[in-house]
């Protein structure tokens, strides 16, 4: 089978920037990396990972270029995961990365699964929007507030009313 993925870069602006991409399913992650970098004018040098990821395009398991872990942490290496061991129908989502230096960052999505054409070469490259910026967007990384933080100062105690603190008379 064929995915159709469409590749939007992450950037501020109001002009879109995205690639739509047909690969194999069971071509690998790094088979995947190389023709994203392919189709946006990458060289392809920089280090890369991908992260599996919610609806909420919330970052989850890294599936990295090299093997940079430490101890006994092991990850998933590009050119050993087939994609459609990460990417399926209950699981469409990818966060894609290039070069941690700039953090250039993508929306990588499942549009449709689909026969492979007869006569097309895979990976193809289907639809070209945009053109990618000199200069990765800048990134601000910012905590998420909640309306309710905890503030372990807050228990509804009266501290002058030791009536109601619960200990038993005699606890001596």
């Amino acid at each position: 089978m064929i995915y159709r993925f469409r590749i939007i870069l992450d950037n501020d602006t109001e002009d879109d920037v995205f690639r739509d991409i047909e690969i194999r399913e069971n071509n690998t992650m790094e088979d995947l990396h190389n023709v994203i970098t392919q189709s946006f004018g990458f060289d392809g040098m920089e280090m890369a990972s991908f992260y599996v990821s919610d609806e909420q395009w919330n970052q989850g398991e890294e599936i990295a270029m090299m093997d940079m872990s430490e101890g006994g942490n092991t990850v998933r290496m590009m050119n050993e995961t087939v994609i459609n061991t990460v990417v399926h129908e209950a699981s469409t989502r990818l966060i894609y990365v290039y070069d941690f230096m700039n953090m250039w960052t993508f929306y990588v999505e499942l549009g449709e699964i689909v026969e492979e054409a007869e006569g097309t070469d895979y990976p193809n490259l289907m639809f070209v929007h945009g053109q990618i910026p000199d200069e990765a967007p800048e990134k601000t990384f910012e905590a998420e507030q909640e309306e309710d933080l905890f503030n372990e100062f807050e228990d509804d105690l009266d501290i002058d009313d030791y009536s109601d603190l619960d200990f038993d008379e005699n606890w001596n």
